[in-house]
């Protein structure tokens, strides 16, 4: 998605993922190990995707990876949600979105993106047409565009709640939608914040919300009267939790660093340095290690919350845009245009134990 003013799930991934891929693709090890033996340290492999890369999403339920793409500025008319395998990193099937003006070519171009395996569907976030999209996973078929997400940024599935949120960076507020009516079902704005990434707490049906604009995390629970702001660090523009759901990270691009926030006190517990750019960030519920895209540095910072240190460095593509995390393996999209044919890249990480 177009980058706000300060600059820009799932589970149960097979853990006997080789470490390299089939003939053809590009491969790079970062560590060496034996097969008897865990790895000193994760391994990458890299292949060529598309261009204009912007996030992926994991299905489990259906064991692929769904990114997006858009090509541009409006009019946008290269624009695609891609199917990939997440073994090989192929390419299974690319779908464009719906023509929204016949005259210039312009399409519902996609940028956030998050899976949902309850219903088989996968949501977008359209930012430039200021909504948000979905699909069948099945078919790749546009089901519906649900308007009035001004600036979407991003967007998350809470299964248990039958709930899906986006960010609406242009007007602070964060929209629900029912992801079996795919009816708006509340909307919460606060005023003068920009929300850009989000979490959610399935458990609870919390959500949590990086506020870009104003330093802190926007927390709305089901149950209460009004949001909650907990102060972060400088620049936060993406939040994950840990697996219990008492802790908060948050990448922040202007601080170079990621937080660490006690959601139960409201505080920042522990503060690490990264590097340039912080951009995206997520956690790996096996070790409880927290992953943090760096930008600028083109590099994935691994962070152990418990050491309050970073503990490997694993080298990208330039312009790592996104991180998921899925079953030990975390995928990284890039806008390096280092790929075939200048493509945007995805690097699968076999992360170290």
């Amino acid at each position: 998605m177009t980058s706000p003013t300060r600059s820009p799930r799932r589970t149960g991934t097979c853990a006997a993922l080789a470490v390299a891929l089939a003939a053809g693709s590009a491969a790079a090890l970062t560590g060496t190990a034996s097969a008897q033996a865990r790895p000193t340290a994760s391994a990458v492999t890299t292949a060529p995707v598309t261009n204009g890369l912007y996030q992926s999403s994991y299905s489990e339920r259906n064991h692929v990876l769904w990114t997006t793409s858009a090509v541009g500025r409006p009019p946008v008319t290269n624009s695609a949600l891609t199917k990939v395998d997440p073994w090989t990193l192929k390419v299974e099937a690319t779908y464009a979105p719906p023509v929204t003006d016949a005259a210039t070519g312009a399409v519902e171009a996609v940028y956030g993106v998050a899976v949902d395996d309850e219903h088989n569907t996968v949501w977008t976030t359209n930012t430039r047409n200021n909504s948000v999209a979905v699909y069948s996973q099945r078919t790749g078929k546009h089901l519906a565009t649900l308007p009035n997400v001004n600036h979407a940024r991003e967007i998350v599935v809470d299964e248990r709640h039958d709930t899906v949120w986006a960010s609406a960076f242009g007007d602070g507020t964060l929209v629900a939608f029912d992801s079996h009516t795919l009816k708006e079902k509340k909307r919460v704005t606060i005023t003068g914040s920009g929300p850009t990434g989000l979490a959610v707490d399935e458990r609870s049906g919390t959500v949590y919300a990086a506020d870009l604009t104003n330093d802190q995390i926007i927390q709305v629970a089901t149950r209460s009267a009004g949001p909650r702001l907990i102060p972060t660090g400088d620049g936060p523009i993406s939040v994950a939790l840990s697996k219990d759901g008492r802790t908060a990270y948050t990448a922040n691009q202007t601080g170079g660093d990621v937080s660490v926030v006690d959601l139960r006190k409201g505080i920042v517990t522990k503060s690490v340095a990264t590097g340039q750019g912080p951009l995206s960030v997520a956690t790996d519920d096996r070790s409880g290690n927290v992953l943090v895209v760096n930008r600028t540095d083109a590099t994935v910072s691994v962070v152990s919350p418990r050491r309050s240190a970073v503990v490997e460095t694993v080298a990208t593509g330039a312009n790592p845009n996104h991180i998921e995390v899925a079953g030990g393996i975390a995928y990284v999209v890039d806008k390096s245009g280092a790929g075939t044919e200048g493509k945007d890249q995805l690097h699968r990480i076999r992360l170290a134990r």
